[in-house]
Protein backbone atom coordinates (compact mmCIF):
# COMPACT_ATOMS: atom_id res chain seq x y z
CA UNK A 1 0.00 0.00 0.00
CA UNK A 2 1.06 3.61 -0.54
CA UNK A 3 -0.40 7.11 -0.79
CA UNK A 4 -0.34 8.67 -4.27
CA UNK A 5 -3.60 10.63 -3.93
CA UNK A 6 -4.40 12.52 -0.75
CA UNK A 7 -7.90 12.14 0.67
CA UNK A 8 -9.07 14.61 3.28
CA UNK A 9 -11.42 14.02 6.18
CA UNK A 10 -14.46 15.51 4.49
CA UNK A 11 -14.05 13.36 1.37
CA UNK A 12 -13.83 10.18 3.44
CA UNK A 13 -16.85 11.24 5.48
CA UNK A 14 -18.83 11.83 2.30
CA UNK A 15 -18.12 8.27 1.17
CA UNK A 16 -19.18 6.84 4.53
CA UNK A 17 -22.45 8.75 4.35
CA UNK A 18 -22.99 7.49 0.80
CA UNK A 19 -22.60 3.94 2.15
CA UNK A 20 -24.63 4.61 5.33
CA UNK A 21 -21.71 3.46 7.50
CA UNK A 22 -21.78 6.16 10.16
CA UNK A 23 -19.45 8.97 11.23
CA UNK A 24 -15.75 9.02 10.37
CA UNK A 25 -13.55 8.70 13.46
CA UNK A 26 -10.06 8.38 11.95
CA UNK A 27 -8.31 8.39 8.57
CA UNK A 28 -4.71 7.20 8.30
CA UNK A 29 -2.55 6.63 5.20
CA UNK A 30 -0.91 3.23 4.83
CA UNK A 31 2.70 2.75 3.73
CA UNK A 32 2.83 -0.86 2.52
CA UNK A 33 2.82 -1.96 -1.13
CA UNK A 34 3.34 0.12 -4.26
CA UNK A 35 0.29 0.02 -6.55
CA UNK A 36 -2.63 1.95 -5.02
CA UNK A 37 -3.48 4.64 -2.50
CA UNK A 38 -4.68 3.12 0.76
CA UNK A 39 -6.12 4.53 3.97
CA UNK A 40 -7.22 2.88 7.19
CA UNK A 41 -10.66 4.18 8.15
CA UNK A 42 -12.59 3.93 11.41
CA UNK A 43 -16.30 4.80 11.60
CA UNK A 44 -18.76 4.97 14.49
CA UNK A 45 -22.37 3.94 14.10
CA UNK A 46 -24.88 3.15 16.82
CA UNK A 47 -22.25 3.31 19.54
CA UNK A 48 -19.89 0.79 17.93
CA UNK A 49 -16.76 1.41 15.87
CA UNK A 50 -16.01 -0.47 12.65
CA UNK A 51 -12.73 -0.54 10.75
CA UNK A 52 -12.24 -0.41 6.99
CA UNK A 53 -9.62 -0.02 4.28
CA UNK A 54 -10.21 2.65 1.63
CA UNK A 55 -8.39 2.04 -1.67
CA UNK A 56 -8.07 4.50 -4.53
CA UNK A 57 -6.91 2.72 -7.68
CA UNK A 58 -4.04 4.46 -9.45
CA UNK A 59 -3.60 2.15 -12.45
CA UNK A 60 -6.73 0.04 -12.71
CA UNK A 61 -9.71 1.52 -14.54
CA UNK A 62 -13.42 1.63 -13.75
CA UNK A 63 -13.85 -1.02 -16.45
CA UNK A 64 -11.25 -3.43 -14.99
CA UNK A 65 -12.19 -3.21 -11.33
CA UNK A 66 -15.52 -5.08 -11.24
CA UNK A 67 -13.63 -8.36 -11.81
CA UNK A 68 -11.49 -7.90 -8.68
CA UNK A 69 -14.21 -6.55 -6.42
CA UNK A 70 -16.80 -9.12 -7.47
CA UNK A 71 -14.26 -11.92 -7.01
CA UNK A 72 -13.60 -10.72 -3.48
CA UNK A 73 -17.34 -10.59 -2.76
CA UNK A 74 -17.79 -14.07 -4.28
CA UNK A 75 -15.07 -15.55 -2.07
CA UNK A 76 -16.16 -13.71 1.08
CA UNK A 77 -19.74 -14.91 0.63
CA UNK A 78 -18.42 -18.48 0.49
CA UNK A 79 -16.78 -18.17 3.87
CA UNK A 80 -13.22 -17.36 2.82
CA UNK A 81 -11.36 -14.81 5.01
CA UNK A 82 -11.39 -12.18 2.25
CA UNK A 83 -12.35 -8.47 2.50
CA UNK A 84 -15.97 -7.76 1.61
CA UNK A 85 -16.49 -4.61 -0.53
CA UNK A 86 -19.04 -2.26 1.01
CA UNK A 87 -22.08 -1.52 -1.20
CA UNK A 88 -24.39 1.46 -1.35
CA UNK A 89 -28.18 1.21 -1.35
CA UNK A 90 -28.16 0.21 -5.03
CA UNK A 91 -25.69 -2.62 -4.44
CA UNK A 92 -22.80 -0.79 -6.09
CA UNK A 93 -19.35 -1.70 -4.72
CA UNK A 94 -17.21 0.49 -6.99
CA UNK A 95 -17.14 4.15 -5.96
CA UNK A 96 -15.43 7.42 -6.94
CA UNK A 97 -13.15 9.47 -4.67
CA UNK A 98 -11.01 12.35 -5.93
CA UNK A 99 -12.14 11.44 -9.44
CA UNK A 100 -10.58 7.99 -9.15
CA UNK A 101 -12.15 4.55 -8.77
CA UNK A 102 -12.33 3.54 -5.14
CA UNK A 103 -13.50 0.73 -2.88
CA UNK A 104 -14.12 0.44 0.84
CA UNK A 105 -13.72 -3.01 2.40
CA UNK A 106 -13.92 -4.31 5.93
CA UNK A 107 -10.55 -4.50 7.69
CA UNK A 108 -9.78 -8.10 8.59
CA UNK A 109 -8.45 -9.13 12.03
CA UNK A 110 -4.93 -10.25 12.77
CA UNK A 111 -1.43 -9.24 11.76
CA UNK A 112 0.96 -10.23 9.00
CA UNK A 113 3.45 -12.93 9.89
CA UNK A 114 6.71 -11.90 8.23
CA UNK A 115 8.72 -14.77 9.74
CA UNK A 116 6.34 -17.69 9.13
CA UNK A 117 6.84 -21.13 10.59
CA UNK A 118 5.61 -24.46 9.22
CA UNK A 119 2.23 -24.07 10.97
CA UNK A 120 1.61 -20.71 9.30
CA UNK A 121 2.53 -22.18 5.92
CA UNK A 122 0.15 -25.08 6.47
CA UNK A 123 -2.71 -22.72 7.31
CA UNK A 124 -1.92 -20.71 4.20
CA UNK A 125 -1.83 -23.84 2.03
CA UNK A 126 -5.26 -24.92 3.24
CA UNK A 127 -6.80 -21.51 2.57
CA UNK A 128 -5.15 -21.18 -0.85
CA UNK A 129 -6.62 -24.49 -2.00
CA UNK A 130 -10.04 -23.53 -0.62
CA UNK A 131 -9.81 -20.20 -2.43
CA UNK A 132 -9.04 -21.95 -5.73
CA UNK A 133 -11.95 -24.35 -5.38
CA UNK A 134 -14.35 -21.60 -4.27
CA UNK A 135 -13.53 -19.61 -7.40
CA UNK A 136 -14.56 -22.36 -9.83
CA UNK A 137 -18.11 -21.06 -10.18
CA UNK A 138 -17.15 -17.39 -10.38
CA UNK A 139 -18.80 -16.17 -13.57
CA UNK A 140 -16.41 -13.42 -14.73
CA UNK A 141 -13.09 -13.99 -16.46
CA UNK A 142 -10.00 -11.83 -16.87
CA UNK A 143 -6.46 -12.95 -17.70
CA UNK A 144 -3.56 -12.51 -15.33
CA UNK A 145 -2.45 -9.04 -16.45
CA UNK A 146 1.08 -9.66 -15.11
CA UNK A 147 1.39 -12.97 -16.95
CA UNK A 148 3.43 -14.07 -19.97
CA UNK A 149 2.18 -11.35 -22.34
CA UNK A 150 3.27 -8.69 -19.85
CA UNK A 151 6.66 -10.38 -19.36
CA UNK A 152 7.28 -10.35 -23.11
CA UNK A 153 6.34 -6.68 -23.34
CA UNK A 154 8.28 -5.55 -20.26
CA UNK A 155 11.61 -7.33 -20.63
CA UNK A 156 12.80 -4.98 -23.44
CA UNK A 157 11.90 -1.98 -21.27
CA UNK A 158 14.04 -3.00 -18.28
CA UNK A 159 16.99 -4.56 -20.16
CA UNK A 160 18.88 -1.22 -20.49
CA UNK A 161 19.11 -1.02 -16.69
CA UNK A 162 20.79 -4.44 -16.28
CA UNK A 163 24.36 -5.64 -16.50
CA UNK A 164 25.36 -8.29 -19.01
CA UNK A 165 24.87 -11.27 -16.68
CA UNK A 166 21.46 -10.06 -15.51
CA UNK A 167 20.29 -9.41 -19.07
CA UNK A 168 21.40 -12.88 -20.15
CA UNK A 169 19.49 -14.50 -17.29
CA UNK A 170 16.36 -12.48 -17.95
CA UNK A 171 16.32 -13.22 -21.68
CA UNK A 172 17.08 -16.91 -21.30
CA UNK A 173 14.38 -17.38 -18.68
CA UNK A 174 11.82 -15.54 -20.77
CA UNK A 175 12.62 -17.84 -23.71
CA UNK A 176 12.27 -20.86 -21.44
CA UNK A 177 8.89 -19.72 -20.11
CA UNK A 178 7.59 -19.12 -23.65
CA UNK A 179 8.65 -22.67 -24.48
CA UNK A 180 6.87 -24.06 -21.39
CA UNK A 181 3.70 -22.09 -22.13
CA UNK A 182 3.52 -23.63 -25.62
CA UNK A 183 3.64 -27.21 -24.28
CA UNK A 184 0.74 -29.65 -23.98
CA UNK A 185 1.61 -30.21 -20.32
CA UNK A 186 1.10 -26.51 -19.60
CA UNK A 187 -2.23 -26.54 -21.45
CA UNK A 188 -3.35 -29.38 -19.16
CA UNK A 189 -2.84 -27.39 -15.95
CA UNK A 190 -6.07 -26.72 -13.98
CA UNK A 191 -6.98 -23.05 -14.13
CA UNK A 192 -9.29 -20.54 -12.51
CA UNK A 193 -9.21 -17.25 -10.62
CA UNK A 194 -5.98 -16.84 -8.66
CA UNK A 195 -4.73 -14.25 -6.18
CA UNK A 196 -1.35 -13.99 -8.00
CA UNK A 197 0.31 -11.89 -5.26
CA UNK A 198 -0.24 -13.77 -2.00
CA UNK A 199 2.94 -12.70 -0.23
CA UNK A 200 3.48 -12.68 3.52
CA UNK A 201 2.35 -9.05 3.76
CA UNK A 202 -0.95 -9.84 2.01
CA UNK A 203 -2.11 -12.30 4.67
CA UNK A 204 -3.11 -11.94 8.32
CA UNK A 205 -2.87 -14.37 11.22
CA UNK A 206 -4.29 -14.74 14.68
CA UNK A 207 -1.78 -17.04 16.31
CA UNK A 208 -1.00 -19.77 13.79
CA UNK A 209 -4.39 -19.53 12.09
CA UNK A 210 -4.74 -17.51 8.90
CA UNK A 211 -7.43 -14.87 9.47
CA UNK A 212 -7.28 -12.82 6.29
CA UNK A 213 -6.16 -12.72 2.66
CA UNK A 214 -6.29 -9.31 0.98
CA UNK A 215 -4.99 -7.19 -1.92
CA UNK A 216 -6.61 -9.06 -4.81
CA UNK A 217 -5.78 -6.37 -7.36
CA UNK A 218 -3.39 -8.57 -9.35
CA UNK A 219 -5.92 -11.42 -9.50
CA UNK A 220 -6.81 -13.05 -12.78
CA UNK A 221 -7.51 -16.38 -14.42
CA UNK A 222 -4.32 -18.42 -14.63
CA UNK A 223 -3.01 -21.82 -13.57
CA UNK A 224 -3.56 -22.68 -9.92
CA UNK A 225 -0.01 -24.07 -9.92
CA UNK A 226 1.40 -20.62 -10.67
CA UNK A 227 -0.46 -19.21 -7.65
CA UNK A 228 0.91 -22.00 -5.49
CA UNK A 229 4.43 -21.36 -6.81
CA UNK A 230 4.18 -17.65 -5.92
CA UNK A 231 3.41 -18.66 -2.33
CA UNK A 232 6.11 -21.32 -2.15
CA UNK A 233 8.76 -18.87 -3.35
CA UNK A 234 7.89 -16.26 -0.75
CA UNK A 235 6.61 -18.18 2.27
CA UNK A 236 9.23 -20.93 2.33
CA UNK A 237 12.31 -19.04 1.10
CA UNK A 238 15.48 -18.70 3.17
CA UNK A 239 16.23 -14.95 3.06
CA UNK A 240 19.99 -15.52 2.85
CA UNK A 241 20.34 -18.39 0.38
CA UNK A 242 17.01 -18.08 -1.53
CA UNK A 243 16.66 -21.86 -1.11
CA UNK A 244 13.34 -23.20 0.21
CA UNK A 245 13.14 -24.27 3.83
CA UNK A 246 12.27 -27.97 3.71
CA UNK A 247 9.84 -27.96 6.65
CA UNK A 248 7.86 -24.93 5.50
CA UNK A 249 7.86 -26.06 1.87
CA UNK A 250 6.54 -29.51 2.81
CA UNK A 251 3.94 -28.09 5.22
CA UNK A 252 2.48 -25.70 2.65
CA UNK A 253 2.36 -28.31 -0.12
CA UNK A 254 0.92 -31.02 2.12
CA UNK A 255 -1.86 -28.78 3.45
CA UNK A 256 -2.74 -27.57 -0.03
CA UNK A 257 -2.81 -31.12 -1.38
CA UNK A 258 -5.09 -32.35 1.38
CA UNK A 259 -7.76 -29.96 0.09
CA UNK A 260 -6.94 -30.14 -3.62
CA UNK A 261 -4.50 -32.87 -4.70
CA UNK A 262 -2.17 -31.84 -7.51
CA UNK A 263 -2.57 -33.44 -10.92
CA UNK A 264 0.25 -35.28 -12.65
CA UNK A 265 0.75 -32.32 -15.01
CA UNK A 266 1.10 -29.99 -12.02
CA UNK A 267 3.60 -32.25 -10.32
CA UNK A 268 5.76 -32.32 -13.45
CA UNK A 269 5.68 -28.56 -14.03
CA UNK A 270 6.26 -27.43 -10.46
CA UNK A 271 9.97 -26.60 -11.07
CA UNK A 272 9.07 -24.54 -14.15
CA UNK A 273 6.32 -22.64 -12.33
CA UNK A 274 8.62 -21.84 -9.41
CA UNK A 275 10.95 -20.27 -11.98
CA UNK A 276 8.00 -18.47 -13.62
CA UNK A 277 6.90 -16.99 -10.29
CA UNK A 278 10.45 -15.82 -9.56
CA UNK A 279 10.71 -14.24 -13.01
CA UNK A 280 7.39 -12.43 -12.64
CA UNK A 281 8.38 -10.70 -9.40
CA UNK A 282 11.96 -9.97 -10.41
CA UNK A 283 10.60 -8.32 -13.54
CA UNK A 284 7.89 -6.27 -11.79
CA UNK A 285 10.33 -5.12 -9.13
CA UNK A 286 12.83 -4.07 -11.78
CA UNK A 287 10.03 -2.10 -13.43
CA UNK A 288 9.01 -0.38 -10.18
CA UNK A 289 12.61 0.25 -9.09
CA UNK A 290 13.90 1.77 -12.33
CA UNK A 291 10.67 3.44 -13.49
CA UNK A 292 9.14 4.61 -10.19
CA UNK A 293 6.07 6.74 -9.61
CA UNK A 294 5.95 9.52 -7.04
CA UNK A 295 4.12 8.58 -3.85
CA UNK A 296 3.99 9.58 -0.22
CA UNK A 297 4.85 6.76 2.21
CA UNK A 298 6.13 4.58 -0.66
CA UNK A 299 8.25 1.57 0.29
CA UNK A 300 10.05 0.13 -2.73
CA UNK A 301 10.96 -3.56 -2.94
CA UNK A 302 14.43 -4.88 -3.70
CA UNK A 303 14.59 -6.42 -7.21
CA UNK A 304 17.68 -8.40 -6.23
CA UNK A 305 15.68 -10.67 -3.94
CA UNK A 306 13.88 -12.39 -6.79
CA UNK A 307 16.92 -12.36 -9.03
CA UNK A 308 18.53 -14.54 -6.36
CA UNK A 309 15.43 -16.75 -6.17
CA UNK A 310 15.40 -17.24 -9.94
CA UNK A 311 19.11 -18.11 -10.03
CA UNK A 312 18.57 -20.62 -7.23
CA UNK A 313 15.54 -22.21 -8.93
CA UNK A 314 17.46 -22.56 -12.21
CA UNK A 315 20.58 -23.99 -10.56
CA UNK A 316 18.75 -26.34 -8.17
CA UNK A 317 15.28 -27.27 -9.45
CA UNK A 318 12.81 -28.00 -6.68
CA UNK A 319 10.49 -31.00 -6.94
CA UNK A 320 7.68 -32.30 -4.78
CA UNK A 321 9.87 -35.16 -3.63
CA UNK A 322 12.96 -33.11 -2.86
CA UNK A 323 12.07 -29.62 -1.64
CA UNK A 324 15.55 -28.70 -0.46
Amino acid sequence: MAVYTEVDFSQAQELLQHLALGELQSLQGSSGGIENTNYFVSAEQGGSVSHYVLTLFERLSFEQLPFYLNLMRHLAQRGLPVPLPMANGLGQILHRVQGKPAALVNRLPGASQLAPQAAHCASLGTTLAQLHLAGRDFGASQPNLRGLDWWNATVPVVLPFLDQAQAALLCSELAYQNHVAASSAYAALPRGPIHADLFRDNALFEGEQLSGVFDFYFAGVDSWLFDLAVCLNDWTMDPHTAAPDAARFAALLRAYGQVRPLTQAERGLLPAMLRAAALRFWLSRLWDFHLPRDAQLLQAHDPGQFERVLRERVARPVTLDAPA
